[in-house]
């Protein structure tokens, strides 16, 4: 569960990926789309995009592939830009990317540390007691952390809202598999469609703000379409959900000590990576860093503490907490981010847009966009939008932000909420479970898109 900053601040970091790996591309000047080199890339391509599919079935972690495939990709660029003598543009591509995961990671590493920690200090345990004594069935419950994932993704962004809610059904609906499945499926619709309606919600809205494409206020023109997104789903799925109620909690849970601090510690953390982003113009990353820090010195203070006491459960080890991190879902984004890289250094991406806005016009076009960006990540195809510039109303513009921020919620490696969510609960949420109600979140897609059409009319 990534506690990760604002939604200003996680899109803000996240949005230089795409960045870089257009750079790389317009350096590089070799187009590989059409020649036996760029075909091969594909293949690996979608091969371990397969292998991620069937992570269920075949028992191999998401990471795996992905990794195998993005090193293999730039192996076969690398010896394409070698025969041409052009290896130090190839470099340059990389290192950009590199530069751009290493900020990815190092913020990551940080929410999900201080997501372990609340865990450790037995936050979720106590709201979950919270929830119970409330007495509300599963499907009151469904309804609740659903609504409040589409109400805090313009907060503190999707990836966040999708990671903490998560922890939440999972403390709530221990024991009953279908009911954390369903939550964790509806709290990812809820996130992004909840994202989409505010600059900082979502990465690609992030992007497009600060292109100027859209102004602050614009945005809640989506609210409707992203209400709608989240609402359609929802209803269709109410009837899967279990009907009983949890059992209530045989005890109280409370906080272990510090654990309200934590939280405070965590809402200073996020404030300090706003502020190197928006104040300094620093990585946020840097300012998630310097929250570690007040993790680390408050985790000395209590430890000491429990020396004293002579009381272990007192204190706690944040490299301990450090260590629990989910690594497979860090080295999948990694796998993921060079694997887009690498087809966009070999001009795919930027063959696809070329194609979907000039042959198929622009609303076609943003519809689609909005599709593919679940199989092929939005973050890219979104940069690949921005790059090109097309001649459109602030209404189009508003379009392929609304499908490209709920889109991803077709299948669960769409976005990261859904990726990061996979790797938190592993064994409930997963791209299986999520795929068998792709038809629901389909229709909600399509009500959103119309929805906007609709309300839109006149800025389109």
């Amino acid at each position: 569960m990534l506690d990760r900053l604002p939604c200003a601040l996680i899109a803000a970091l996240l949005a230089f990926i795409p960045s870089s790996l257009y750079a790389a591309e317009a350096a590089s000047q070799i187009n590989l789309t059409q020649h036996p080199v760029g075909y091969l890339m594909l293949l690996i391509f979608f091969v371990a995009y397969g292998f991620v599919a069937v992570e269920e079935v075949i028992q191999l972690r998401k990471s795996k592939p992905v990794m195998l495939a993005a090193g293999l990709i730039w192996a076969l660029l690398g010896i394409v830009y070698t025969v041409r003598g052009q290896s130090a543009a190839l470099e340059a591509a990389a290192k950009h990317v590199i530069l751009d995961y290493g900020e990815l990671m190092l913020f990551l590493v940080v929410a999900i540390t201080y997501v372990n920690t609340m865990q450790e200090r037995r936050v979720f345990d106590a709201l979950r007691s919270r929830l119970l004594s409330l007495g509300l069935s599963y499907r009151q419950l469904f309804w609740l952390v659903g609504g409040l994932a589409f109400l805090f993704g313009p907060i503190i962004d999707n990836l966040t809202t999708a990671l903490v809610m998560g922890a939440v059904v999972v403390a709530v609906g221990v024991g009953n598999y279908q009911f954390i499945v369903m939550g964790c499926i509806i709290i990812v619709v809820a996130a992004n469609a909840g994202g989409v309606f505010s600059p900082f919600g979502d990465i690609t809205s992030l992007m497009v703000w600060q292109k100027g494409k859209l102004s602050f206020l614009e945005f809640f023109h989506l609210f409707l379409p992203s209400l709608v997104n989240f609402l359609v789903p929802a209803t269709l799925m109410h009837f899967r959900v279990p009907k009983g109620t949890p059992a209530s909690a045989s005890e109280v849970r409370r906080l272990k000590p510090g654990g309200a601090v934590v939280i405070w510690l965590f809402v200073a953390t996020l404030a300090t990576a706003v502020s190197f982003k928006s104040i300094f113009s620093l990585p946020p990353a840097l300012g998630m860093m310097l929250g570690l820090g007040y993790l680390q010195m408050y985790s000395y203070f209590l430890q000491r503490q429990a020396r004293r006491r002579n009381d272990q459960a007192f204190g706690f080890d944040a490299f301990r907490e450090i260590g629990r991190v989910e690594w497979d879902t860090l080295l999948f984004f990694f796998g993921v981010i060079f694997a887009v890289g690498g087809l966009g250094v070999a001009g795919y991406l930027a063959l696809l847009s070329n194609y979907l806005y000039v042959d198929l016009g622009p609303t076609y076009a943003n519809i689609a966009i909005g599709i593919l960006g679940a199989a092929f990540d939005n973050i890219p195809l979104m940069f690949a939008v921005l790059t090109m510039n097309p001649d459109m109303s602030s209404g189009q513009w508003m379009l392929v932000t609304l499908s490209t921020g709920v889109g991803g919620s077709l299948v669960s490696i769409g976005t990261a909420a859904g990726v990061a969510l996979m790797g938190l609960i592993r064994n409930h949420y997963t791209f299986l479970n999520h795929l068998r109600w792709a038809w629901a979140i389909a229709l909600g897609y399509a009500a959103s898109i119309a929805t906007h059409l609709w309300v839109n009319a006149a800025l389109m």
